[in-house]
């Protein structure tokens, strides 16, 4: 065969196959039947391997990777990608109408026109398309960062690797939601059970965990779908004015768009639409949370722009909180790291909110007392914000004779340690500290943390082995373990055992403000670690500080100088934090400053909006290296404030309040002039 009628039979097949692909995935409108598309793949395949030098990265054969990924990289969005607002009721929905048709300066009977569609309940990402061939995808993750997912978005057949017809942007972001569509959900699980693994809860974990795969292989076996509903960054070319007009675009150039998008004009169609969609919902083929409505005009948006990491023009309206009746069969006590006892609901199985729900906190004793609620109700259990199950009320009327009060215990009921709520206390303790293996285990968790220790393979399951076996008594049992008794635990692999090891052996070099934290004393966060670590700049310096001296701490006060000193006294405690020193846990000294020589002492900050450079954590940081006090609102005290793009409310009242405002560009330039490199 000669070599230019290969290149054409593989054009004509690359054609054929992604019209097919679109015609399918995106239109919902089949053309041939799946053996005449395997047959055409399958001839496809061969040319290419017969051909490697004709083999192309968008080609349809090319969707699945041939190697897993060792992890994912980290992707900066050039431009934020925002969360949404949320209203909750009909009336919050009028109000956001009308906050728009105010700053728009419009008369309040003004019908605006809204782009509507269903929130789908997925992942946000981003692709981005250079010349037409699909670059790179990536999650939404912070807004700011995400991960790189390129090598599973390719096998998603409602993603093109190439886009279709012409006129795109030489550089197009597109971004929208990738979701398991129920059918393929419930197949997943089918499969699941069929093999004795483990079930997904809703599609939606389950698209997250499949867009986690470091195999696309296993990617490539699972149903997602993307859908796209805007665009971010785009250079090289012109969109239309309207949002309605760019989704239509982008349908044109081979993306999937929801087929239940609407333009509607003013706030009662709005009302309509969402009506519409409540009652459909049920019989939709994938999971929606609720509407989103965007003003249409891109030139009123741009009017409207942002507030906080929201934009103004934007709203999503959530469907309510599912709710279901259950009755409570029994209510158990959790022991936590500081030794706090949680009340822990057993309710007879319940299907809320996409999940069967067994468990719901109680939180206290307070909040029991509170509900009323005794063992035997029958109680209504909500999944707050979707995510967390809680009893919210009791139907009294269908209280049994037998119900019985909710006792709380005596003594710790996995220890048998004494037990004490302190007067300004909802919260019952445990008193037996490092004798209490669920302390053990709650503080074991948040020693490897990410935040703390960072000792990566370390999880819950492995944690509970090691204390149940009493092969760990504390932290510093965990830089003792060898190979041969990780390899006698369940489901630990050599590879596994290996990489333990390594991460256990990579942990010991840390931080002071690390350390502090890794160990959990009561009432101390990263912030309070940090402070400490910057006052005192050595654990000994720390370890010997008398009361008085560290309620001279930023934050400290005397609740928390009073926890510090009980820690800093326990003879047991600190012979396991020299049990760790000794084990080779080490950090650097920090280079004490006196207040006086820290440029920003004395001062309070506000940062608000987005920043390009960094996260605001991470400028929060620079600040407080400064000697700043960085403050969530601003007010009278206020000394500065940094606004980035989408600064809304506190760059208004710093305004109002007349306090200085700086952009990034004179922050970076702040942070330079006194040594600090971002």
């Amino acid at each position: 065969m000669s070599q230019l009628p290969v290149e054409q039979e593989l054009a004509t097949l690359r054609e054929q196959l992604e019209n097919w692909n679109y015609q399918y995935y995106v239109l919902d409108d089949p053309s041939v039947p799946d053996a005449e598309y395997d047959r055409a793949m399958r001839r496809l395949t061969e040319l290419e391997t017969a051909h490697p030098q004709l083999l192309r990265p968008d080609s349809p054969s090319q969707r699945v990777g041939a190697e897993p990924l060792a992890g994912f990289t980290q992707v900066r969005h050039e431009l934020p990608m925002l969360s949404l607002d949320n209203a909750f009721s009909a009336e919050e929905l009028g109000d956001f109408n009308r906050r728009v048709l105010e700053r728009l300066k419009l008369p309040p009977d003004t019908e605006l026109e809204y782009a509507c569609e269903p929130k789908l309940d997925g992942i946000a990402v981003s692709l981005l398309y250079r010349d037409g061939v699909l670059e790179r995808g990536a999650t939404r993750g912070d807004g700011t960062t995400g991960e790189d997912i390129t090598h599973n978005v390719r096998t998603i057949q409602s993603v093109p690797l190439r886009l279709r017809g012409s006129g795109y942007p030489a550089l197009l972001e597109v971004r929208g939601e990738i979701y398991l569509p129920k059918a393929g959900f419930e197949a997943l699980n089918a499969r699941a059970r069929e093999q004795g693994e483990k079930t997904f809860v809703n599609p939606r974990n389950a698209a997250a965990g499949t867009l986690r795969q470091l195999d696309a292989r296993l990617t490539a076996q699972r149903p997602l779908q993307m859908c796209c509903y805007s665009v971010g960054l785009y250079e090289g070319g012109d969109l239309p004015v309207r949002q309605s007009d760019i989704l239509d675009l982008l349908h044109e150039w081979g993306l999937r768009i929801n087929p239940e998008s609407e333009v509607v004009q003013g706030f009662a169609a709005c009302d309509a639409y969402y009506q519409r969609l409540a009652e459909r919902r049920d019989s939709l083929p994938y999971d929606i949370d609720g509407i989103v409505y965007k003003v249409n005009d891109l030139a009123l948006q741009q009017r409207l722009g942002f507030v906080s990491r929201a934009p103004r023009w934007a709203i999503a309206r959530k469907f309510p909180a599912q709710e279901e009746m259950t009755r409570l069969l029994a209510v158990e006590f959790q022991v936590g790291r500081t030794g706090a006892i949680t009340p822990v609901a057993r309710l007879e199985p319940v299907f809320v909110g996409g999940v069967t729900v067994s468990n719901a906190t109680l939180h206290n004793s307070d909040e029991i007392e509170r509900l009323g609620v005794m063992v035997g109700d029958h109680v209504i259990v909500r999944r707050a914000g979707d995510v967390i199950p809680q009893v919210v009320s009791v139907v009294l009327e269908k209280r049994p004779a037998d119900a019985s009060a909710v006792e709380f215990p005596e003594t710790c009921p996995v220890c048998g340690s004494a037990v004490e709520r302190e007067a300004d206390e909802a919260v019952l303790r445990c008193m037996g500290g490092l004798v209490c293996a669920a302390q053990q285990k709650a503080a074991l968790r948040h020693f490897v943390s990410r935040k703390a220790m960072d000792i990566d393979g370390l999880g819950d399951k492995l944690i509970e082995q090691l204390v149940d076996r009493e092969l760990l008594e504390n932290a510093a049992g965990l830089y003792t373990l060898d190979k041969p008794t990780l390899l006698d635990l369940e489901r630990m692999g050599d590879k596994s055992a290996d990489k333990l090891l390594d991460a256990l052996e990579a942990s010991k070099s840390t931080t002071l403000e690390r350390f502090i934290y890794a160990l959990g004393i009561r009432e101390v966060g990263e912030a309070t670690a940090r402070n400490l670590a910057q006052f005192f700049g050595s654990w000994e310096a720390l370890a010997a500080a008398p009361e008085e001296k560290l309620l001279e701490v930023p934050d400290v006060g005397p609740v928390v100088a009073d926890h510090l000193r009980q820690f800093f006294d326990d003879k047991a405690i600190m012979a396991v934090v020299e049990k760790l020193r000794a084990e080779g846990v080490h950090w650097d000294n920090v280079e004490v400053r006196a207040a006086e020589e820290l440029p920003l002492q004395g001062e309070t900050w506000v940062v608000t909006g987005t920043l390009e450079s960094m996260g605001r954590s991470e400028a929060k940081n620079h600040l407080q290296d400064l000697g700043a006090k960085v403050a969530g609102s601003v007010s009278a005290k206020t000394t500065r404030v940094v606004a980035g793009p989408g600064a809304g409310s506190k760059l208004a009242k710093a305004e109002q309040l007349g306090v200085e405002v700086i952009d990034e560009a004179a922050f970076l330039a702040l942070l330079a002039g006194h040594g600090v490199a971002p």
